[in-house]
Formats: structure tokens, sequence, C-alpha cells
């Protein structure tokens, strides 16, 4: 009997239905893959956690710089952290924020040559700068030459005063070391054209090419608006300090009568906080412009401060020492709205009667910020006793307040003038150099609360504790309070030294900087301090490459004395 065939054929092998099995297959595998990346990525993105103080809270921040550890430098009633150690942490992170030309981009070669394209040129005629040929040379150039450190980008090179001379400027901080910030330097190169051929034959030395330098913007330094202005951040969103720049921290001047009326403003008068350690001046300051800021108030500041005898050579409390000279008031002007109490004061007098500005005063430093938020007046004034410590500014900042106003530290940074300083002296040193920090002075002389520290800094001490720290012939920056700088003679032997009083010409006479503080002081010579020698010590000390720390590498005594050790790493 003969029937129909039987079929061994499923209905999915069917012709018809491969192709849409084969795309039901494709669609499932790539929806697998696609929910095990975005399951992968979750995980990443929930557990890490980047160790940025930026991204942290106010409470964090004011924990990190006004913490106690018994490192040298760390903190002290010497030089206190400011807003530029907050970028410390993860600088290379802020790196890629920057704009312009990225110097990882940039390849390197072994030839400082390099071959036009364009041959047709008269060999009289001066060099073309701009060209791009002559820009990626002059970039390779400078990475080959200067290997110690990390070019965060490149200006556009500007000619020179001989036709074959061209002037560029680049951001960069050294590669290692605990670098806070970003260093501006601009130099001249001498560049050789033969027939087609370019090559660079020299580079000047630090902050040769000043036709690459950026010019000052003229502005009215009109009074910010309660918001941080534009010029906080930079195109990629973070401000990153910068020495080398042109500093512009002229006084902030008011619009008109009418911007003046609008606004709202804070000051504080009187108590005992001047001639105080700066530790206490900025703790205290701090604490005021906090206040203004939750308030949403100018605050009125006085430009000047009392710096105290600890800093002095003349031992003695000296007054009218201008805030610019110690910290970077072009930062904070465009960060917060702030206006010299002189100026104020004239203008108020000027106006007050005219537009009906009244003034509310607070004599009791206990009265919360948040009862005078209710406040409606031009001003509030908080007027401080002659009772100490109820008299310290910072006592509005305790207890309950200290939740709610929080010290804006990221807006206090160091001069960019002394900043300068720093970068002089390290390009001098090509940022090839390891240092030690050597407390001396009254604590060596003390030797009831540090028994050993005389001996264990003596030059037959510190030979013996180097030896294995630091290789023999390298550079060496020593950051001491020991005035003669002779006592550590022998180590030359072993090391090549350095000391801050090395580099007096940057600071002499026929320096930048006595010009610029000059005009600052009314055309008066400022002296420069030892509050100002320890800044500068302190940042070339953390730019080192080894770092060697008095408390923690030469000596077991204890920074703050016999039995303090475990207290201060607490």
């Amino acid at each position: 009997m003969l029937g129909r065939p039987v079929s061994y054929r499923t209905r999915s092998s069917r012709p018809e239905s491969l192709g849409k099995n084969s795309l039901h297959m494709i669609a499932n595998i790539c929806l697998t893959i696609f929910v095990i990346g975005a399951l992968v990525v979750t995980i990443i993105a929930a557990t890490y956690e980047p160790d940025d103080p930026l991204f942290q809270s106010p409470t964090k921040i004011t924990t990190f710089l006004t913490s106690i550890s018994n490192s040298t430098f760390q903190s002290n009633n010497t030089v206190i952290r400011t807003g530029e150690d907050l970028m410390a942490a993860n600088q290379t992170a802020l790196a890629t924020f920057g704009s312009g030309t990225d110097a990882a981009e940039t390849k390197e070669t072994n030839s400082y040559e390099t071959s036009s394209s364009e041959c047709e040129v008269d060999p009289k005629e001066p060099l073309d700068c701009k060209d791009p040929e002559v820009f990626q040379l002059m970039m390779q150039k400078a990475i080959e030459h200067f290997k110690d450190i990390h070019f965060n980008r490149f200006g556009k090179p500007t000619p020179g005063p001989e036709g074959n001379t061209c002037d560029m400027a680049w951001r960069f901080r050294p590669k290692q070391g605990k670098a806070t910030g970003f260093n501006k330097d601009y130099r001249r190169f001498v560049i050789n054209r033969d027939n087609c051929t370019l090559s660079v034959v020299s580079i000047g030395e630090y902050h040769s090419g000043v036709n690459a330098r950026k010019k000052k913007k003229k502005n009215k330094n009109k009074i910010p608006g309660y918001e941080p202005a534009s010029g906080l951040q930079d195109q990629g969103g973070f401000s990153l300090p910068a020495a080398g720049e042109v500093v512009n921290d002229s006084l902030p001047v008011v619009e008109s009568e009418r911007a003046f009326i609008r606004r709202k403003y804070l000051i504080y008068v009187g108590g005992a906080d001047r001639c105080k350690s700066m530790k206490h001046y900025l703790w205290s300051f701090l604490c005021a412009l906090g206040e203004a800021q939750y308030l949403k108030r100018t605050l009125v500041m006085d430009m000047t401060l009392c710096l105290s005898s600890v800093y002095t050579s003349s031992n003695q409390d000296e007054e009218g020492k201008d805030f610019r000279f110690y910290f970077d008031f072009e930062h904070l002007k465009q960060a917060a709205s702030v206006l010299d109490q002189d100026q104020f004061w004239q203008i108020w007098d000027k106006w007050q009667r005219k537009d009906k500005l009244s003034l509310y005063v607070v004599e009791d430093f206990r009265v919360s910020p948040k009862k005078l938020t209710e406040v409606k007046h031009s001003l509030i004034m908080r007027k401080f006793g002659f009772v100490e410590p109820d008299n310290y500014w910072y006592r509005v900042c305790e207890g309950e307040t200290g939740s709610v106003v929080q010290r804006p530290w990221d807006l206090i940074r160091k001069s960019r003038r002394l900043m300068d300083l720093v970068a002089a002296i390290g390009s001098k040193l090509n940022w090839d150099y390891d240092s030690v920090h050597i407390v001396r002075g009254e604590k060596a002389r003390n030797r009831d609360l540090w028994p050993n520290l005389a001996q264990d800094t003596s030059p037959d001490a510190l030979l013996s504790t180097l030896q294995n720290k630091i290789k023999d012939g390298r550079d060496v920056y020593i950051a001491t309070n020991e005035p003669e700088t002779s006592f550590f003679e022998p180590l030359k032997h072993k090391y090549t030294t350095h000391f801050l009083n090395d580099y007096k010409e940057l600071w002499d006479q026929s320096s930048e900087w006595y010009s610029d503080t000059a005009k600052l002081n009314n055309g008066a010579p400022v002296e420069f301090d030892d509050y100002m020698r320890a800044s500068v010590d302190a940042e070339l000390f953390l730019r080192g490459k080894k770092q060697i720390e008095t408390f923690n590498d030469l000596t077991n005594d204890c920074k703050d004395g016999v039995n303090t050790c475990n207290t201060a790493a607490i």
C-alpha cells in the first residue's frame, strides 16, 4: 500500500522558519551582552569612590585642611594648608579637564629636526612662529628637554625679538612630589633654518619668553555677585591654580550708587584676633566669610593684617601687612563677594542718609546666623568686645553654627607671587631634586620637650640617616629654620645642597616680586618675612622627588614635644 511519504523535517527546521530563528537567536545574544555590560558598569559605578576632596562635604574639607599629624609640614603654626592643597589628591584627573593641547598627545621623537613642506622661503625672512611645523618642533623639543615635568598644555608660539626666535608658554607640574596646582612657564626658543630643515638651537631660561606671557586684561573689578563669578572655573569646570600667570589682584570697585544700595553687607569689627598666628587669623576670617555666604551678603573685609612677631625680623608685631602679600586675592574676589572696608565706609558715609541705609548691630557671638537671615537691614555689624577668648571671631562658628556655616577653605590660596618664586626655584633645579625639612631653632635648644632633636639634626647624624634614603650626588633642597646654612657644610661632600637664601635675587630690589609688592604697599619696599620664607620652603619641599621630614624620618622626638606623638596622630 502506497501512502504519503513520512516527513522527518520538523516545523522549526523548515526553510521558511530558519531566517526568523536566526534573528531571534542574534537578538537574544545581543540583549544578553548588553545586560551583562550594563551590570558590570553599574557595579563599578556603585563601588568606585574617587579620593578627591573636591567632591567631599564641606565638613570633610574643613577636617582635611585643619587635620593634625606628626608630619613636619602637614599642619603647624607656621604655614597652614590653603585651598590649592585640595587639588593635590587628584591632580592627574583634574588635568584632563584643562582645554588646549595636552602634551600626552604629542609624540616624542629622537630628532630635533623637521623638514618643511614648503621650501620656497627666503632665508632672510623672519621665521613664521605660527607655522604648525614650528609649533610641533618646539613642543617636541620642550618635552625631550624637560624630562621631569608633566605638560598640561601649550600656548601658541609668538615671534621673539629676533627673526630666528619664537616664544612659547606652557602649563605644567612636576612629575613627582606632592605638587599642588600647576605652574606656567614661557621660554625663548632659538631656531635654525637650513634650507628646508628646522632645528632648535637653544631654549632660554625660566620666563625668558616674555612675548608669550599672557597680557593683563583690562577690567573694572566690579563687585561680583553672590554666586561664584565665571572666572572661578576653567573651561573644564574646575579652577586650576597656575603660578606664572599675570596677577590682577586690584581692589574691587563699586559700579554705581544703585549697585551699592541693592546689596546687603556683613562686617566684623573689634575683637582680639589681630597679631595672632596666621592659622588663628584664617580660622577667624573664614568664619566671617562663611557667614557672609550663608546670609548671601557681601563681606566687608580689612585688607590689612597684623603679622605676629613670630614671623618678623624685628621680633615685634607688625601692622599694615597687605592681605595680598600672603594670599591670592584675585581668586577670592572672583569666587566670593567681598569689598575693602576703607572703600565701603567712604561710600557708606556718602549715601547712608540719602538712601536711608540701615545698620543692625550684633554684640553677642552666640546670636545664630539663622536668626540673622530674617534681618533686612543694609548692614549687619558683629561687634566683639575685650574679653578673650569670647572676642575671637571664630567663636561665631562654634557649636550648632558649625553645622550651618562652613568655612570656604577652597577660596583661600597662597599668593601667586610667592608661588611664582616656587616655580622659578624649581625650574632652576630642573624639578629633579630631593628635599629635606630640618627643624632646629628654639625646639633644638629646648631639650626638655625635644631631648634628641639637636643631636639627631647635627651634620654627622644627618649624613648617617640620609645615606640610606638619598643617593650620593643628588641635588637636595634643604628647608630649614637654621639661620646659618654653613652649619650643613659637611653635607656638601655627598650632595649638592640648595637653600632658599641661594635665590635671593628673586626677591631683591631688582626683582619683579620686589616691584609688585612695593606697588601694593604705596611704593614702600616690603620685607620678605619669615612667613613668606616658610611658605616658599614648604612648597619647594612638597615638590621634591623624595621628601624627608624632621619628626617622621630624622628623629624620634614628637613634633609638639614629649609624649605628644600619639595625640598628634589621632
